[in-house]
């Protein structure tokens, strides 16, 4: 008998021909996600994945926790992998029940079999029937549910046995950089490290761009926003965060443009910087955690300018969604604490008291002809600082 870990995915079996490819990229991101646990054995059969630890000692706990997160896996299971000998299933499937029943006293069970081994003499029905009845004679005071059991024991029959009573829930999607990259605006707020993580849920890699207003942020700002980057990092694995000055170019919106505007044209100041970063670092697309109608820079006709100023295109992950829709991945993925905490960030500097919701083209670009954008946003994109934030 030997402990492992099975992994299940799910979109990727839709892949056809191209599903060798996804399945090499995840093993790829499970091998660097448990890395610093120790060495490990992975192999793959009949639309699974099993991970075997090479040393004793190994932190399963801390390795299911961490395989959890890892985008394009739906499930993961500590199980025992023993010989597809009935005999041997029916030894084993006792010890563990015996070990079930005495640390969390259940009392009702079922059996549930998949025989993905065509050449076992027993079909499912047969082995969850046969299997079910050595348990009962050897533990009298279990009973069977087969409604609602207080556990199933699940025994999946390949080329070798795997029993188990535990399936974790993952985060699921497809695997991370398997579809290109793009770079992420992260504010300090709720909205856009859940827009993050949903991009990166569909197998984007995810870069980030944060805009900073020293002295009119605090530092703590700062590290409020390196913080969220921490957090994305544990599912993203990895995210390079461009933390770009902002405060001049503010000054100079502030300064030169009409007050209901300053919302709007510093929004695409904003993406405009984002977009050369971007093409900088291979990126192939901006994304933001707007929502149509949420405040006054995300009317349509505001979406509509900001984008207007660049050519990459930009992903709304969160478009359709309401503030508790949204609060609530926020809180699933481990954001919503940190993104709460009191700390202001550039959006909430120089606001306007009555921004205006319907600007008009003609009428920005008039603005913004005031200004020395392009010397502004060149030196903000040269003075920008870049940290490399892991998963680790």
């Amino acid at each position: 008998m030997k402990k492992v870990i099975l992994v299940r995915y799910g979109e990727i079996l839709l892949k056809g021909l191209n599903r060798p490819i996804f399945e090499s990229k995840l093993v790829s991101n499970i091998k660097r996600a448990i890395h610093k646990l120790g060495k490990v054995s992975i192999t793959r059969s009949q639309a699974r994945i099993y991970i075997e630890p090479e040393e004793e000692n190994y932190d399963f706990d801390e390795a299911l926790k961490l395989l959890s997160k890892v985008f394009g896996i739906v499930s993961v299971s500590p199980v025992w992998k023993i010989d597809s000998d009935f005999e041997v299933i029916k030894e084993y499937s006792v010890i563990m029940v015996k070990d079930l029943i005495k640390r969390e006293g259940y009392k009702t069970f079922k059996v549930e079999t998949k025989r993905g081994n065509k050449r076992f003499p027993m079909d499912s029905p047969e082995i969850s029937r046969e299997l079910g009845g050595h348990i009962l004679r050897n533990i009298p005071r279990l009973s069977v549910d087969v409604k609602k059991p207080d556990f199933i024991l699940y025994v999946e029959v390949r080329e070798f046995t795997y029993i188990y009573s535990e399936i974790i829930p993952a985060v699921c999607g497809m695997p991370l950089g398997c579809n290109g990259k793009a770079m992420l605006l992260l504010s300090g707020g709720i909205d856009s490290p859940v827009a993050g993580w949903m991009i990166g849920k569909r197998g984007v890699e995810i870069e980030a761009v944060h805009f900073y207003s020293y002295p009119y942020t605090s530092e703590r700002a700062k590290e409020k926003v390196i913080e969220l980057a921490k957090i994305l990092a544990s599912y993203c694995q990895k995210i390079n965060l461009h933390i770009v000055p902002f405060t001049d170019i503010q000054l100079e919106i502030n300064e030169k443009c009409p007050h209901e505007e300053l919302t709007i044209i510093m929004r695409r100041a904003m993406m405009k910087i984002a977009e050369i970063i971007a093409k900088k670092t291979g990126a192939l697309a901006l994304v933001t955690g707007e929502s149509v109608g949420q405040v006054a820079s995300q009317t349509m006709q505001s979406l509509a300018v900001t984008n207007a100023v660049v050519s990459l295109p930009v992903f709304r992950p969160l478009i359709g969604m309401d503030k508790n829709e949204v609060i609530d991945i926020a809180r699933k993925i481990g954001t919503f604490e940190t993104s709460i905490l009191p700390y202001e960030d550039c959006c909430t500097v120089f606001v306007a008291k009555h921004p205006t919701t319907k600007p008009k083209m003609e009428k920005i670009l008039i603005s913004e002809s005031k200004l020395d954008m392009e010397d502004l946003i060149s030196k903000a994109v040269e003075n920008a600082e870049v940290l490399t934030i892991t998963g680790d």
